[in-house]
């Protein structure tokens, strides 16, 4: 169905081809999956199946590329419509009209469907991917994870026999990234769909691939196989195959059911060592926790947070953000209803719950960018939505889930140049940032260059270069591999030990049971949990990590912790 012969592309200006050597076949009605640490061309390879390399992007594309016997170098994107279905990174680029029931119908619209047939495939979709009760909503009024269910949905409906899928669940709560990846099963068993997508979250994914394809570093060329035997070999893994790795199963599970199978053995051996946050991890803190009051009782009804290797910040110290009795409506809609928060300095607190549940209008509100309906927020001693600028960017920092809306610069260099000056911070501080977190990016690189998760990430280095007391981050690691994930928690954590607070809008258990501190679970605009990490994910099937569902009754959650534990 795809054919790759010895495919390279060059971009303009670049000394190097992104990508080079592609010489594979995806086979009609399979599921493939690019894998590969961020940078190294998966969005690349995808554009040019849908024409939009080069057609759209520029550059050189040599060698071929066919998809159903149609060459894309002399096809264009729209010539290629009614075969490739594609949806990139970024939803919002995707839509051209203004509600869920009219995006869904556009793209048959295009193709002269007759009207019937539209209004079925319209219904089906809507139910497949749960957006039912959203068909008139304003697309604008939605939240990151429904646009990307309805970017989905608009490419479903004309039935293609090709889906192009960039990053398909990264905005998706755990939930809905199952019902995507069924519907996309489905698509795949019954109708014969050929499916081409690119993943950063292994761990949702791998387990419904036919095949892997691995792009191993910048240039290199990729490898197809098996999954299990790619994953051997991959540089970047899910936690279920990093806990076969650490115990030398083999072959690699990929499923957290194939692991539980062969975990017996280990949760014996663990059985013997100190469970997390017992007294080897905790004992670092003693001494700290000894020169500081003991923490007042929580509130009824409330849990007090205790943080595993960490010292729980006093209830009667001082906290930099404050939230009481707070309500949001926007659009006739209650995003937030009754809400009570405070988060104290070094504590790092993940807002978890379904796509729409309110947690980008709660850090709106910490931000000043929506105004409460009730209720009241401080932050850092200030109303947000009443404060200038000027002097919030020193009590506050946001970075959103679109990262361009921060980026307005031509270059990395003119962009952290331009962070520094608006921060009073010294000339520098922000492209040390970038350096540490995006290693090889060269200053003259266009913004629009770097992939989302470089983007994502150019974005935070910006926001930290005036070093906020309060940092808000909205789903900071879509787009991010585990390596660049892993450098990301290191600064977290560091940022938090320095007396920064940090609040994150996350579907990613597995940086939640990584960095949390806290959890919050929301739903339908209220709290409906509150305490440490370990008790609200273990507790919960749809945010548990995976090593917790491998391990379980054993309460723990990362690979880390384990090989910690093992010595």
């Amino acid at each position: 169905m795809i054919r790759f012969e010895d495919v390279s592309v060059t971009y303009d200006g670049a000394a190097e081809p992104t990508v080079r050597g592609v010489d594979l076949e995806v086979p009609e009605g399979e599921l493939v999956l690019l894998v590969g640490p961020s940078g190294v061309g998966k969005s690349t390879v995808l554009g040019t199946v849908s024409g939009l390399v080069p057609h759209f992007t520029g550059g050189t594309l040599r060698g071929r590329v066919t998809v159903a016997g149609r060459d894309t170098r002399t096809h264009k994107p729209r010539e290629l419509a009614d075969v490739v279905g594609t949806v990139g990174q970024d939803p919002l680029s995707h839509f051209v009209t203004d509600t869920v029931e009219d995006e869904l119908a556009y793209g048959m619209e295009s193709l002269g469907l007759p009207p019937a047939v539209m209004r079925r495939r319209v219904e089906e979709t809507l139910d497949l991917l749960g957006l039912a009760g959203l068909r008139d909503r304003p697309i604008a009024t939605l939240s990151g994870g429904q646009q990307q269910r309805v970017a989905i949905g608009s490419v479903l409906t004309p039935h293609p026999s090709v889906l192009v899928l960039d990053e398909p669940t990264s905005a998706l709560d755990p939930a809905a990234a199952e019902e995507v990846l069924a519907v996309l099963q489905r698509l795949v068993h019954d109708l014969g769909t050929t499916v081409l997508l690119a993943e950063h979250r292994l761990e949702r994914v791998i387990q419904y691939a036919d095949q892997v394809v691995l792009l191993p570093a910048p240039g290199a060329p990729p490898v197809l196989g098996d999954p299990a035997g790619m994953m051997a070999v991959s540089p970047v893994c899910p936690p279920v195959v990093d806990l076969g790795r650490l115990a030398g199963w083999s072959p690699l599970p990929l499923t957290v059911r194939d692991a539980r199978r062969r975990a017996g053995d280990l949760r014996e051996r663990l059985s013997r060592r100190a469970r997390p946050g017992a007294a080897p991890q905790a004992a670092a803190s003693v001494q700290a926790a000894a020169s500081v009051p003991p923490p007042r009782p929580a509130p009824a009804g409330r849990w007090r947070p205790v943080f595993r290797g960490h010292r729980a910040p006093a209830v009667a110290a001082p906290t930099v953000a404050e939230v009481r009795s707070l309500s949001v409506r926007r659009d006739r809609v209650d995003a937030l209803r009754r809400i009570d928060l405070t988060v104290a300095p070094g504590e790092t607190v993940a807002l978890m719950g379904r796509n729409g549940a309110g947690k980008s209008t709660l850090l709106g509100t910490l931000v000043g960018l929506v105004a409460p309906t009730a209720g009241s927020v401080l932050t850092g001693g200030a109303t947000p939505h009443r404060t200038p600028p000027a002097d919030l960017v020193r009590r506050v920092g946001l970075v959103p889930q679109e990262p361009r809306d921060l980026l307005y610069a031509d270059t990395v260099g003119a962009e952290c140049a331009a962070a520094d000056r608006d921060a009073h911070a010294d000339p520098g501080t922000c492209r040390a940032l970038v350096s540490e977190l995006l290693p090889g990016i060269p200053d003259d690189t266009h913004p629009r260059d770097l992939s989302e998760g470089q983007r994502l990430t150019l974005a935070l280095a910006v926001v930290l270069a005036a070093r906020p007391p309060l940092l808000l981050l909205d789903e900071p690691t879509r787009g991010l591999d585990y390596a660049a994930k892993a450098r990301l928690v290191t600064l977290l954590r560091s940022l938090a030990a320095e007396g920064h607070a940090i609040v994150l809008a996350t579907h990613d258990v597995e940086l939640a049971a990584e960095l949390a501190h806290r959890v919050v679970l929301l739903a339908e605009g209220e709290v409906i949990a509150d305490g440490p990490t370990a008790e609200v994910v273990v507790s919960s099937p749809s945010f548990a990590p995976q090593v917790t569902k491998i391990l379980a009754p054993q309460e723990w959650l990362t690979v880390a912790q384990v090989r910690e534990a093992l010595g």
